[in-house]
């Protein structure tokens, strides 16, 4: 008799110990330094493992003894397949292993749904030692759900699942375990304790449920769980999550000091939080706080640039990253950030925009280096993509121009002129985009707008050209120029044919609009800067007739207007120079200055008239002669 009984209970002890060498070797293969990359061919070894183990345990009917070490295994094993994100297979895997709880128990199969089948589980094993490895398993299918962002059914859960953590926080597992151990080594090991799971499961649902209550609109619910998720033990990572969230649903609700404190104790928390650094800069920006901007847009690209690092895994918790069980694409969206590349050029912009010109001309310049390198750090990144290279090479020159270094500007002009002249056809035609546009004229009408963007590329680096010209007073070169840049814009026809010589309103949207914009811009500039040119060799009529079609083309044209008044002031029509005065003052801008590209703004560098000299001579002029 007791040597069928000594049998049994030596297979028992021989599988306990094989599960416990196959754990201790999985805590060793992995490595705390090693990318989740790094640990897969080492995670599928461990899962190979782990299931010929447990094909062996159940080739025979489950006993209490064994099943106690059978649940543990399918344990083990589920966590490597949720760990290489196979969560079918270990979902089969509880499936299995909770059904042959229930044969043991002799309890009938339960329905799918989820809170009522783990409930009969639970219920079925009562206090028994089975009770804390159905309570493991119960934890393994909170992962589950919580990477293939099944938020809904966790919340149905939630009973069950705060259970769990009840249980565990009573510390009820631990102590029972703690005193087998002094008596005997032999009790099946886990590859991870399940108290550091259900901490790193609490907090990372919690994380995106906030996610997706702040998508929807719901920010003031989200904010409370965040809030008490900040106190959590967690790694630090999620901690500064919790921190981020808070702050994203503080400046939702319009309460954007408070959310900069939150994102201030975010990147306390993991200074590697740049998304903080990122929602920083945009409360800087509607604060129109640009000093601020400016110094957050630096430490976001700076901080980019850093060689990537990943959060140091704590003892425990390597094989589930707090990245495998927060996938979800309000999370992701919430934790996006602009690439390097295009957070430079958004400083380079900022910085000219608002005076640092020669700071802007020193960021267009890396970002050019940059592109033209092999290593462009950030360029695939998420986020908006950055403007055509011959785009920013006009934005730089712009820059250049505004700093006074006319001879690189030409240079970069060059550059475009090069290589966008000779691909330009006799004519281009504007067409507005047809409602309906059929599948096979799709690619014609990809070459339409490649060939108008080409036309007005060009047209811009010519007019770049003339205006330094212009800061070198070659007055004879700005006038070539400028007619160079007319010329070509006038190879633009519209589809019926017909010129619009008045600029589109602010509201125009699409494609289209945008070109026509462009178009009647730099029209309005070639001719608004040939005419004065004129000006300073004492060619008036012809620099009249150059202001006034600039003003046709581009009523808000100051520099057009006020030299169209002093052409006309020098012809002796001095109460026409008033009034064309006088107009041009009494426009309101239709574009901010930030929503033009930068080689559209006026030039500030050539000739100017003081707006006061001219009220002055108004003021002398005294009132209209009566008919």
């Amino acid at each position: 008799m007791s040597d069928k009984m000594y049998q049994p209970l030596s297979l028992l002890y021989r599988w306990i110990q094989e599960n416990n060498e196959l754990v201790n070797k999985c805590k060793r293969g992995g490595g705390d330094a090693l990318s989740p990359d790094q640990n897969k061919p080492h995670l599928r070894w461990c899962s190979s493992e782990f299931h010929k183990l447990l094909k062996k345990i159940q080739g025979i009917p489950p006993l209490a003894d064994y099943l106690q070490l059978e649940l543990t295994v399918v344990y083990n094993v589920c966590l490597c397949s949720t760990a290489q994100s196979q969560f079918s297979e270990a979902e089969l895997l509880l499936t299995q292993a909770t059904e042959r709880v229930l044969q043991m128990t002799g309890d009938a199969p339960v329905a799918s749904d989820p809170p009522v089948f783990w409930r009969t589980v639970i219920n079925s094993v009562g206090d028994t030692a089975l009770n804390p490895c159905v309570l493991y398993l119960l934890c393994l299918q909170w992962a589950i759900w919580l990477s293939t962002c099944q938020l809904k059914i966790i919340q149905e859960c939630q009973d069950e699942l705060f259970s769990v953590f009840e249980t565990l926080s009573t510390g009820v597992w631990d102590e029972g375990r703690s005193e087998l151990r002094e008596k005997s080594s032999d009790i099946p090991l886990l590859v991870m304790d399940p108290r550091r799971l259900i901490e790193l499961l609490q907090i990372c649902t919690i994380i995106a449920q906030g996610a997706e209550s702040l998508s929807e609109g719901r920010s003031s619910e989200a904010l409370s769980g965040l809030q008490t998720a900040s106190s959590l033990p967690a790694p630090r990572t999620l901690i500064a999550y919790t921190h981020l969230l808070s702050g994203s649903c503080l400046a939702h609700m319009s309460c954007p000091q408070m959310a900069l404190q939150c994102y201030r104790k975010a990147l306390e928390t993991d200074s590697r939080c740049v998304c903080a650094l990122y929602q920083s800069m945009l409360i800087y920006r509607q604060l129109g706080n640009t000093q601020a901007e400016i110094q957050g847009l630096r430490l976001l690209h700076s901080t980019l640039m850093l060689p990537f690092a990943t959060e140091p895994a704590l003892a425990d918790t390597r094989l589930l990253s707090p990245s495998l069980l927060l996938r979800s694409q309000s999370l992701s969206s919430l934790l996006s950030v602009p690439s390097a590349l295009s957070v430079l050029h958004n400083l380079a912009l900022k910085c000219v925009h608002h005076g640092r010109v020669s700071d802007g001309v020193e960021y267009y310049l890396d970002l050019l280096a940059v592109l033209h390198s092999e290593d462009q750090h950030g360029v695939h990144a998420e986020g908006p993509p950055l403007p055509s290279l011959p785009e920013l090479y006009l934005q730089a020159g712009a820059a250049l121009l505004m700093a006074r270094r006319p001879a690189d500007c030409m240079a970069l002009c060059d550059e475009v002129i090069t290589t966008t002249l000779e691909l330009l056809p006799e004519k281009v035609v504007l067409a507005e985009p047809e409602e309906k546009c059929e599948a096979e004229t799709r690619a014609l009408c990809a070459e339409g707008d490649d060939r108008v963007a080409m036309l007005l590329w060009a047209g811009a680096a010519y007019l770049l050209q003339g205006h330094c010209h212009t800061q070198l007073k070659d007055w004879k070169q700005a006038v070539t120029h400028y007619t160079r840049c007319f010329n070509l814009l006038v190879k633009a026809r519209f589809k019926k044919g017909s010129f619009q010589p008045q600029i589109p309103s602010a509201d125009m949207v699409g494609k289209q609009g945008t070109d026509l914009c462009i178009l009647q811009k730099l029209k309005g500039l070639s001719l608004a800067g040939r005419g004065i040119s004129f000006t300073q060799t004492d060619q008036l009529r012809e620099a009249l007739r150059d202001l006034q079609l600039s003003m046709q083309a581009f009523p808000e044209c100051v520099s057009a207007g006020l030299w169209c008044g002093e052409v006309l002031w020098r012809l002796g029509r001095r109460w026409e120079a008033a009034a064309c005065w006088e107009k041009t003052w009494s426009f309101t801008p239709q574009f901010s200055v930030e929503s033009l590209s930068v080689y559209l703004q006026e030039p500030q560098s050539g000739p100017l008239l003081d707006s006061s000299e001219l009220r002055r001579r108004i003021q002398e002029l005294g009132p209209p002669l009566s008919a």
